[in-house]
């Protein structure tokens, strides 16, 4: 019996082909109407970003816009880049980031050099010894993507970041 059925699936299969009318296969590109503009198409939407923009920064520049390396979603519209550190940005003001206060990533203070001459006269380090910062990471709220670190004077510190230069 079992051969009667696997015969009667294989004729089927091959019928199949020549049941399918090739007048219903049409590209999608011939059913779109070009004459009509598509209503998500806006001519002015590059002037009306660059309004909202400026209002955001409220008339001050930037050294970069940041967005998510992993999806690309806007993280920061004002920023200073660092001046030794050239792929690492701070900032007091962002969106689409969140603190993982909970974590916290423990970071010393570089510790003051002696000089020639304190070496030479034995003196002892001047200024205060090693205290640490504390930070806690910063996290793209899209993706999830660790971009930065968030410091206890409230300063935002993106080092994991796409710059886009305006």
């Amino acid at each position: 019996m079992e051969g009667k059925q696997g015969k009667e699936a294989m004729e089927a299969m091959e019928e199949e082909p020549e049941a399918m009318d090739h007048q219903e296969l049409v590209s999608s590109d011939d059913e779109i109407d070009y004459s009509i503009k598509p209503e998500f198409y806006d001519p002015n939407l590059d002037e009306k970003d660059e309004v909202w923009v400026c209002k955001q920064r409220k008339g001050h520049g930037s050294d970069a816009v940041l967005s998510c390396p992993a999806c690309f979603t806007t993280l920061c519209l004002d920023c200073q880049r660092h001046e030794k550190y050239l792929t690492q940005y701070r900032a007091m003001f962002v969106m689409n980031c969140k603190i993982k206060m909970d974590k916290i990533l423990p970071q010393e203070k570089q510790k003051p050099r002696k000089s020639k001459s304190d070496t030479k006269t034995g003196s002892k380090l001047r200024g205060n010894t090693e205290t640490d910062e504390i930070y806690h990471p910063v996290c793209c709220s899209v993706c999830s993507i660790e971009v930065g670190v968030f410091d206890e004077n409230e300063i935002y510190h993106f080092f994991n970041v796409l710059p886009s230069y305006s």
